[in-house]
């Protein structure tokens, strides 16, 4: 058997079955921690004020924000954008690198897949805020007419968002939730409160670990990956067309599509970074998220940033050759106009800060990597926010020119549903395996520490005695009966 030596491990740390088991359960079974409180305390505060703000919002109405004639999608549809984006890494990493069977998606897989629902959750939001009369949002749905004249409007991606973001919601969900039933049973045999084991044993469907289980597992698996892989291209591209569709100039163009795809891939890793690099320090995890998993993820960010900036110097290069004297003052007044510094932060954070990643030295800092992705969380929502305030503040009458500000309100809002997400990222984390263990098992005896050199030993023993190497067995791990 040859043994790559540039093939890393995956699994550290010379663990075995039970002990991978133990590791990745004991934040369930342990009491919380005192920084797991301070942290939830502080989320669960900021998504107070952020439920504060949003519920003025609904008593007072949309007036409560800085929108005007002139600029009247701002902070609500930045937001928007940035969290469908956020909600792009998890079936990625999930899906498509399942269908490719690369193993490395093992370590960040599930909390990247919990990570999409709850960035969709925080997404959904904004289209209700801005509705002005969120208790009529049945009215988009294609239901018999008894309002008068209304009626849904097939043409508008404003319609096909909301079938593409629930879709995707949906099948997000089914992905994450298939994937944590043979860990639920895990849960389930280990733990030892009578209302907790009931709950597990609820949510784990009977799971048996038989052999005609995992199959089924297996197979509904790949079926949902297939479901989810063209929804990554599909509900980000229905998205670029809010903008894309527009007669309006910075909008009405048809590099959006992939390059919201890009961005929405670009700022999903950022976000993947930022949280399993904390993650794997204050669970102790290291030898399950290695370095090895978050130098990937930064090649990925790396690829991914420099697809962002190619568009960047794409629309400029078509505002020019356009001949469109209006496409060039939107772009001349997005990098020197009054928003110019928004401009600048943009690029900054998502060209220039990404290029530090050619270097293996910083791919490999978990410090400095996390410090990036802040950066590439900071400059997408930058990115969203100049595509639309710069191009509405300026149009073709300057009669009708407004600046945007935004209010005390608006900017509850953006802190409070990012209170939101990390408070149910934390809740996540207390009670869900935040790896996926069946899936880590399943590749321990091709990429841990612990079997790989004791069967290459084996096989260089077998050639030299002239004994014919036995196949190996694929592993199968019988989730629901640990040592």
């Amino acid at each position: 058997m040859y043994d790559s030596p540039l093939r890393e491990r995956l699994v550290t740390g010379e663990k075995t079955y039970a002990q991978v088991t133990e590791d990745i359960c004991r934040p369930i079974h342990s009491k919380p921690s005192k920084e797991w409180w301070l942290a939830f305390l502080i989320a669960a505060s900021v998504a107070g004020v952020g439920v504060f703000c949003i519920l003025y919002t609904f008593f007072v109405g949309i007036g409560a924000w800085g929108l005007n004639r002139t600029v009247g999608w701002a902070f609500d549809i930045t937001n928007f954008v940035f969290w469908i984006g956020i909600g792009h890494a998890g079936t990625l990493i999930s899906a498509i690198l399942l269908l490719f069977r690369q193993k490395w998606r093992t370590g960040v897989s599930r909390a990247a897949e919990a990570m999409t629902i709850f960035a969709v959750i925080c997404a959904g939001l904004f289209p209700v805020l801005h509705m002005g009369r969120p208790w009529l949002a049945y009215w988009i749905l294609p239901l018999p007419n008894t309002h008068g004249s209304l009626w849904v409007n097939f043409n508008s991606p404003l319609c096909w968002d909301v079938f593409a973001i629930s879709t995707y919601f949906t099948v997000s969900l089914v992905f994450w939730y298939t994937g944590l039933i043979p860990d639920f049973a895990t849960v389930r045999d280990r733990i030892k409160s009578k209302i907790p084991k009931k709950i597990y044993s609820v949510l784990a469907f009977g799971w048996n670990g038989h052999a005609k289980s995992w199959q089924r597992f297996e197979a509904v698996s790949l079926i949902l990956a297939g479901i989810s892989t063209p929804l990554v291209l599909s509900v980000h591209s229905i998205v670029s067309f809010d903008f894309a569709t527009s007669v309006i100039p910075g909008w009405h163009t048809t590099i959006f599509p992939p390059y919201f795809v890009a961005g929405a891939i670009f700022s999903g890793f950022g976000m993947v970074l930022t949280l399993m690099i904390i993650t794997r320090k204050v669970l102790n995890l290291e030898n399950y998220i290695t370095l090895g998993h978050i130098d990937v993820m930064c090649r990925i960010t790396l690829a991914t940033g420099m697809m962002v900036g190619i568009a960047y110097g794409t629309e400029f290069f078509i505002a020019a050759y356009s001949g469109n004297p209006y496409e060039r003052f939107c772009f001349l007044n997005r990098a020197f106009g009054p928003y110019g510094w928004s401009y600048w932060i943009m690029v900054s954070c998502n060209v220039i800060s990404p290029q530090l990643f050619w270097f293996r030295s910083i791919r490999r800092n978990p410090l400095i990597a996390w410090i990036i992705s802040i950066f590439v969380n900071i400059g997408m929502w930058f990115e969203r926010f100049v595509i639309i305030v710069t191009s509405l503040h300026r149009d073709f009458v300057p009669g009708s020119w407004r600046d945007y500000v935004p209010t005390i309100i608006e900017f509850g809002i953006l802190v409070g549903v990012f209170g939101i997400f990390f408070t149910l990222y934390l809740l996540f984390v207390r009670v869900f395996p935040v790896i996926a263990i069946a899936e880590v098992k399943a590749i321990m005896r091709t990429s841990s520490d612990t079997y790989v050199p004791a069967l290459a030993q084996e096989a260089k023993r077998e050639a030299y005695e002239g004994i014919a190497p036995a196949p190996v067995a694929s592993y199968s791990p019988d989730s629901h009966a640990q040592p």
